[in-house]
């Protein structure tokens, strides 16, 4: 198959750009990573530049691509353009400026929350956690006023790579900072887990939730 998409089941960036490749309904073949093994660390550090999946192989037009944004966009102009990306300037502006909002400001404060479980002293975590969670009701607020505000059923318009990049972060955020005080937030995402693109890369990660080092918080309708 022409394309591969590598990465892991368990992980948020890779769950964005699953969401896009089942959303857009684009055949590819998924292959799963495992860090803990030496050549798989090789494989993807010859792929991207960090080291860091996901990563999309188009074996066709001899193209490798990283970086969840970027994959997307790709594959968005491979199905013809306009469906996760706007072709209209303002509205793309607007979608990669919700989408970054996703990836930095609720992706990275919840990814801090798991690396200071998993990688830092139990004193550094505590302190670690509690400006974490600052963050996320700064991010959630922001994302509770604009749904009021547009009064869409998705961030930015239409369902598009936004929407894809909300998925995974909130996902995992609302496990570790819940997020029921926002009724707009939650009820979109509701819509969100509900869409059958986002509902599969769930399912599939299902198995693999077993690894998420706060399993123990993880609600049981996603067990």
């Amino acid at each position: 198959m022409a394309l591969v998409l590598y990465g892991h089941p368990l992980s948020s960036f890779t769950h964005k750009v699953l969401v896009a490749f089942y959303d857009l309904g684009t055949p590819f073949e998924f292959r799963l990573l495992d860090p803990t093994q030496a050549g798989d660390r090789d494989l993807i550090a010859g792929l991207t530049p960090l080291g860091k999946f996901p990563a999309l192989r188009d074996a066709d037009a001899d193209v490798t691509v990283a970086e969840s944004s970027v994959i997307i966009g790709y594959l968005d102009a491979l199905a013809g353009g306009g469906r996760l990306v706007p072709r209209d300037a303002a509205a793309a502006r607007d979608v990669m400026a919700w989408d970054r909002v996703f990836d930095m400001h609720v992706q990275g404060p919840m990814q801090s929350i798991v690396d200071a479980r998993l990688f830092m002293d139990k004193a550094a975590e505590p302190g670690v956690t509690a400006h974490a969670r600052g963050q996320l009701d700064r991010a959630y607020s922001a994302i509770e006023v604009r749904l009021q505000a547009t009064g869409d059923d998705w961030i930015a318009g239409d369902f598009s790579m936004a929407d894809c990049a909300a998925l995974p972060a909130l996902f995992y955020a609302g496990i570790l900072h819940p997020f029921a005080d926002h009724p707009r937030l939650s009820a979109w995402f509701e819509r969100l887990i509900a869409r059958p693109s986002a509902a599969r890369v769930l399912d599939e990660a299902r198995p693999w939730f077993d690894l998420f080092p706060f399993r123990d918080m993880l609600p049981a309708r996603f067990l």
